[in-house]
């Protein structure tokens, strides 16, 4: 379990933050940022999407053995990562549109009411399942294992690893950076914000359609 989780702590220090800034970083530059705990807020379902992915992707490793890994090598789940990047896009479209209008209070939080968050849990849950050389070597393991309950713990374990500097680094770092950008764009900021939406749009449509590998 303390290699699993060494494994995806070195992962998620290097190569994984830069996967997924094109996915999660634009949500930042496309919303109101409202402090630490509104960022929380955003990475949270995300993280949590790809804890859960990670330690499903273990258990049916353990039950499954190298099937599951020639399964991922061969397509990922990149169909599931691009349509829930749409989702979220569509989501944020549908909030600045929303929060545009005269009757739109503080109470109705736009984006909680299309689904953000939602969406934001499968697209971590997609980024979890698509192949790289960590993932491969935690799927050895828990195929090695050969029980679903010890591939479910591995899992668990690379999971951990890998969500907890991107979560820092994101709630706090890319967070207060997209932050301060929108409080001085000024008048600009609503074509940044829509510009980080239409770029989750694209960034969807072509990890959909298998144009983008993260």
């Amino acid at each position: 379990m303390s290699a699993a989780f060494i494994l995806g702590f070195t992962y998620g220090a290097g190569a994984c933050n830069i996967a997924c800034l094109p996915y999660l970083g634009p949500v930042f530059f496309a919303s109101e940022s409202g402090g630490l705990k509104q960022a929380w807020r955003r990475v949270t379902p995300f993280s949590v999407g790809r804890l859960v992915g990670y330690a499903c992707a273990g258990l049916l490793a353990g039950l499954l053995g190298d099937l599951l890994a020639d399964t991922l090598q061969q397509t990922g789940l990149r169909w599931l990562l691009g349509l829930a990047t749409l989702w979220v896009a569509i989501a944020l479209f549908r909030g600045k549109r929303a929060a545009h209008k005269p009757c739109a209070t503080t109470r109705q939080t736009p984006n909680r009411r299309f689904g953000l968050g939602t969406g934001l849990f499968v697209m971590g849950l997609g980024m979890a399942f698509n192949p790289c050389a960590p993932l491969s070597a935690l799927l050895v393991a828990a195929a090695t294992a050969g029980s679903a309950l010890s591939g479910f713990g591995l899992g668990l374990a690379f999971g951990a690893g890998a969500v907890i500097l991107p979560t820092l680094i994101f709630s706090i770092g890319v967070a207060h950076f997209a932050s301060e950008l929108r409080a001085n764009w000024g008048r600009w900021r609503p074509h940044l914000e829509y510009a980080s939406a239409g770029m989750m749009l694209l960034m969807g449509l072509g990890t959909w359609m298998g144009w983008i590998s993260p």
